[in-house]
């Protein structure tokens, strides 16, 4: 992989255990028919198309509803996902706590690599975007998840503010959607001997451009009651959440105004959120490939990666998974999904239950064979 602006302080010596016999690698399912016993959304919506016709903004608009959709809508779908005739969605993507035994076997004889998104995943989705905190609960199977695995947060937060959240100085982060890319020095002695401290920021030329276009947004979206627009360093966020859906489309068409003199930007859709980013070739996607290299796992048969995340970004990490045929996504929703990612968890609650399960497996399988 060719790393963009990236710093590397000497190589830190750290030994990993030698894993012998690994199980083969995880066996993904099939890619999935389009067709199912219930209604989906569009699977994954490319970044939106620029143009000056009502059509085009039609589209965005209909993207945001998509991807936001309303308690009547999310109750029907998890209905239908639950339905008797046809496959369902839990069949496809089965809970990630009922498969536990599964999801370890599959893992045996692999060192486990944790990755995990912040907002949706470790926090409740919150109408203030700036009080997304997660529980010490949350943070304490965070922290002992991070004894026992290499873990890293990936977040469209910039890296400071996902930072400030989390506060584990122990941990990677992957901030901007893995624009901003912080791997700390100091690491538990299974890490792999040729990991290296980096950082790297393959977006960093945009930063005047993008803080251009944030002050432009700020003024631009004052008229909108409820819009909130977010500065996430390589990326912008405008959060749609308390805005009246009525006034989505006059929102859309602000946003798009201004995107329409920046052609080096564009545009992607999350939940309740307008997703402004560089048009490079960078994702979470891009950033799990990243940090495995510079963990020392860019080649090796015995490392399983688990990425847990909630949103549309995430399956950009979930197709790099399932293309590597090395372990696996988890999405987080309640709401049937087409996804890449092979198991499913409901909400951040599931998520934490996950976590402490795969500590304590841990810590039972350390005991019984203290030299593995």
């Amino acid at each position: 992989m060719t790393n963009q602006n990236v710093v590397v302080p000497d190589t830190i010596g750290i030994a990993i255990p030698a894993v012998t016999n690994p199980a083969p690698l995880f066996p993904y399912p099939p890619p999935k028919a389009a067709s199912s016993g219930f209604s989906v959304r569009r699977k994954f919506l490319p970044h939106l198309e620029l143009g000056s016709n009502a059509s085009r903004l039609n589209v965005w608009v209909d993207s945001m509803k998509a991807s936001s959709p309303t308690h009547a809508t999310a109750s029907a779908a998890l209905a239908a996902s639950h339905s008797d005739t046809g496959p369902t969605w839990m069949m496809r993507q089965p809970s990630a706590l009922s498969m536990f035994g599964e999801i370890t076997r599959a893992s045996k004889g692999k060192q486990i690599v944790m990755f995990l998104d912040y907002d949706g995943t470790l926090s409740p989705i919150v109408d203030d975007p700036d009080r997304a905190f997660m529980s010490d609960a949350m943070r304490d199977a965070v922290r002992d998840v991070a004894r026992y695995f290499p873990t890293a947060i990936v977040s469209g937060r910039c890296l400071d503010k996902v930072y400030n959240f989390v506060k584990l100085a122990e941990l990677c982060y992957a901030g901007s959607h893995g624009m901003d890319i912080k791997v700390p020095a100091n690491r538990p002695s299974f890490m792999k001997a040729n990991a290296k401290a980096v950082l790297c920021q393959p977006a960093s030329k945009y930063l005047p451009m993008i803080g251009k276009v944030y002050k432009i947004l700020l003024e631009t979206t004052k008229s909108t009651p409820g819009a909130k627009v977010e500065n996430n360093k390589f990326c912008l966020s405008v959060h749609f959440r308390c805005v009246n859906e009525k006034r989505w489309s006059a929102l859309a068409e602000q946003v798009k105004l201004v995107l329409e003199e920046y052609p080096k930007l564009k545009l992607t859709i999350g939940r309740k959120v307008l997703e402004i980013r560089p048009t490079i070739k960078w994702d979470k996607g891009k950033a799990l490939e990243f940090l495995l290299e510079s963990l020392g796992f860019a080649n090796c048969k015995d490392v399983f990666p688990i990425y847990i995340g909630d949103d549309r970004t995430d399956e950009d990490a979930f197709k790099v998974l399932r293309d590597r045929g090395q372990g696996f996504g988890i999405l987080v929703s309640k709401i049937p999904k087409e996804t890449n990612a092979s198991y499913s968890l409901q909400e951040p609650s599931e998520v934490m239950d996950f976590l402490q399960r795969l500590v304590e497996w841990k810590r039972f399988s350390l005991e019984s064979c203290p030299n593995v």
